[in-house]
């Protein structure tokens, strides 16, 4: 997620939380942002899933080391915890699907709605991609 406009840039599902499944999600930023990624901080919840083993080679983006949350601080993931909170609510109290295979499909559809019309009031009512164009422009609160 995008902290200034709350646009999700990458996300990966699977069945386990590993170094892998983050690895998906943060190889899809750079192409949201058009391989463009300075200044960009990784923030782990601690870190203990990215940096664990193995894990897969340039996990961490040259230049920019991790910044780990410390424990018992809710503050440090807040933002990210709520938008899950809400896919949780409406992927899976609202919408009811058969399989996993159902959900997971579902998923890329309810983000790409998610950043193109949700409006916040952290963006002066605006949607993520929609405060985006507006910082462009100079238009931005």
């Amino acid at each position: 997620m995008d902290m200034a406009s709350r646009r999700i840039l990458g996300f990966a599902l699977g069945q386990h939380h590993d170094a892998q499944l983050a690895y998906g999600a943060l190889v899809m930023a750079p192409t949201v942002r058009g391989g463009q990624v300075r200044g960009v901080i990784l923030h782990t919840d601690q870190g203990r899933r990215v940096h664990r083993g193995p894990g897969p080679p340039g996990l961490r983006p040259a230049g920019h080391p991790p910044v780990d949350g410390q424990a018992g601080s809710a503050l440090d993931n807040a933002v990210i915890e709520s938008w899950h909170s809400t896919l949780e609510f409406e992927l899976r109290s609202v919408e009811h699907f058969a399989t996993r295979a159902a959900a997971q499909a579902r998923v890329p559809a309810w983000i790409e709605d998610y950043n193109q019309h949700r409006r916040h009031s952290a963006l002066g009512m605006m949607s993520p991609v929609g405060y985006e164009q507006a910082l462009k422009t100079g238009k931005a609160a």
